[in-house]
């Protein structure tokens, strides 16, 4: 039988998803301000359950907070999915999504009491942008758009792997932007858009190598993007131009934070805010994603239908 939305699931969904974007912009907070390890032990802070909220620790702490907030929300929604969803796969899913981010948790533990440890905190932030895929996943999988899919009037079939690509590619980027964080290579080139003064740098250190490769990564992303765009438009479907018209909004912006980044030194709003959008980036990219996919489909209602019996009077 074709599947029945649950509205107040997939409003849960939606509130998971948009706490984790909230995380996320927190945890950037924390890099930006050096906040990583303004509070030494884990899991409480300092001994406490709620230490006085002053200097990295309001930082610090208060991302702790709200990793908790998300971690309860999660724990229901994969509960409540378990308890009245029918579909496999989403229930699966819902379990995915807990599992990542008790595994986050656990790595920001790790992080805190091995004082930073590059390749914990580069992994950390890259699964802090899985989980929030999965939470968008989940927003969109318990949205009535996705059971009552309606069958595009046109042919999307290139929008579902432009937009794949450009998903993987904005994946990419971010774990170079991770990678660059973590290993204090924000400032290797402390100019723009000319690196050292050059178009392509000495690449003789690796700081000035991993940057110039966030450089080349973003505009791999660019030309992603375009590509992407260019086929959703031509794909005349309103469902698909109008997401990768805000895309369009969202990397410009970017773009313009990744050069505010480096021209102000890394100031904590431009790096805090570049991080978030980044993120914003790849959830669109992501919702695109799962869009053509869905509608590449016929809807169930449909199947079901199509399936039944020609009940026309026989002349």
């Amino acid at each position: 039988m074709p599947e029945r939305s649950n509205a107040g699931l997939h409003r849960l969904a939606v509130l998971t998803s948009g706490a984790t974007f909230v995380l996320l912009f927190i945890g950037g907070l924390v890099t930006s301000t050096g906040s990583g390890l303004a509070v030494p032990d884990w899991p409480l802070s300092y001994g406490m359950l709620m230490p006085p909220m002053v200097g990295g620790i309001f930082y610090e702490h208060g991302h702790r907070m709200v990793a908790t907030f998300v971690g309860m929300l999660t724990l229901v929604l994969a509960v409540w999915t378990a308890f009245s969803e029918r579909r496999a796969g989403v229930r699966r899913l819902a379990w995915a999504a807990l599992a990542t981010v008790v595994a986050q948790g656990a790595l920001g533990g790790i992080t805190v009491l091995f004082l930073l440890p590059t390749p914990v905190s580069v992994f950390h932030a890259c699964l802090a942008q899985t989980f929030f895929c999965l939470t968008v996943a989940l927003a969109f999988v318990t949205s009535r758009e996705w059971i009552h899919a309606v069958p595009p009037t046109e042919d999307i079939a290139g929008v579902r792997g432009a937009a794949a690509a450009a998903t993987a590619v904005v994946f990419g980027q971010l774990i170079l932007g991770a990678v660059m964080r973590h290993t204090g290579a924000g400032l290797a080139i402390p100019d723009f858009p000319l690196a050292l003064g050059q178009i392509v740098p000495p690449l003789e250190s690796a700081p000035v190598l991993i940057h110039f490769l966030h450089r080349l990564g973003a505009i791999a992303v660019v030309t992603a993007i375009l590509y992407l765009v260019r086929q959703a438009y031509r794909s005349r479907d309103r469902r698909l131009s109008r997401p990768v018209t805000v895309l369009v909004g969202l990397v410009l912006a970017q773009l313009a934070l990744g050069a505010a980044t480096v021209l102000t030194g890394k100031s904590v709003v431009p790096t805090t805010a570049h991080v978030a959008t980044g993120a914003a980036v790849l959830g669109v990219t992501w919702f695109v994603t799962l869009r053509a996919r869905r509608h590449l489909r016929r809807p169930q209602t449909m199947a079901v239908l199509t399936a039944l019996p020609d009940a026309s009077p026989i002349p």
